[in-house]
């Protein structure tokens, strides 16, 4: 791992200058890269994640501060800090089975984690955004947010609640400057996606080249994953000095996955 923070958002070193962000899954993929680019932007970085060693290695990337806790935890989430100007609500896990053999505990873990963490958040960062006159709320959603796919009943169900969640969050938290938007990514190239291709590779017989083109991209009209990178500059955006009227909206990067 790097010990130099790099950004592609050039101009914008003290855009956040002054700001706390808290990340949560920072310790790698798009939390970690949404990490980084709020922290080359100035702010100071809590970064969450369930991976103690991969939290403390990112927090020690960044100059910020690492947080171990496990989200399906409401006592955990009480634990973490409640002064943050950005929150960034992108940890997730995945499952992929049909619905009767869905197990209902998995589903439920998922729902936790991605719906019951970000509003417990919310409840804790909120009324310091508001004290303060200003705030930012990105929620890294997925175009499964938007749309369907059979088989992660558990992940696009927590999706689409994110988006309704978000878009309340910008209805209230309008009269008192803070914005709340979600990002909507494709497939993007996290260890996630990584272990996904590899088993479907597998599974088809077929080079993993082509797992990405004609199984994971088939709906998309560019045939590439997207980069961790790529979302963390669109949610660094969304935090910059022209996006004050940006609120309650997802912000597709599907490659053309939706236009369809």
């Amino acid at each position: 791992m790097t010990s130099e923070i790099s950004t592609s958002s050039g101009g914008t070193a003290s855009v956040l200058a002054g700001r706390v962000a808290l990340v949560t899954g920072g310790g790698s993929g798009i939390g970690r890269a949404c990490a980084v680019a709020l922290a080359g932007a100035g702010a100071f970085v809590h970064v969450v994640d369930v991976d103690a060693r991969a939290a403390g290695a990112v927090a020690e990337l960044v100059g910020g501060r690492a947080h171990a806790a496990d989200l399906a935890d409401p006592d955990a989430i009480g634990r973490l800090p409640a002064e943050a100007d950005v929150l960034v609500n992108n940890a997730g896990l995945q499952h992929v089975a049909a619905i009767e053999d869905f197990p209902p505990e998995r589903f439920e873990l998922i729902q936790k984690v991605m719906v019951t963490a970000p509003f417990l958040l919310l409840r804790r960062t909120l009324p310091y955004m508001y004290g303060r006159g200003w705030g930012r709320v990105v929620n890294i959603s997925s175009v499964h947010g938007l749309r369907a796919s059979a088989f992660k009943s558990g992940y696009v169900t927590a999706k689409h609640a994110l988006e309704g969640l978000s878009k309340v969050t910008a209805l209230e938290g309008a009269p008192h400057g803070v914005t709340s938007n979600c990002v909507n990514p494709g497939y993007v190239r996290t260890p996630l996606v990584e272990r996904q291709i590899a088993a479907q590779a597998q599974a088809h017989g077929i080079p993993a080249s082509r797992v990405v083109s004609e199984v994971l991209l088939r709906g998309s009209a560019i045939k590439r994953l997207i980069e961790p990178e790529e979302v963390a500059a669109v949610a660094l955006w969304l935090c910059g000095p022209h996006t004050g009227h940006v609120t309650g909206t997802s912000v597709p990067m599907d490659g053309g996955w939706t236009a369809a």
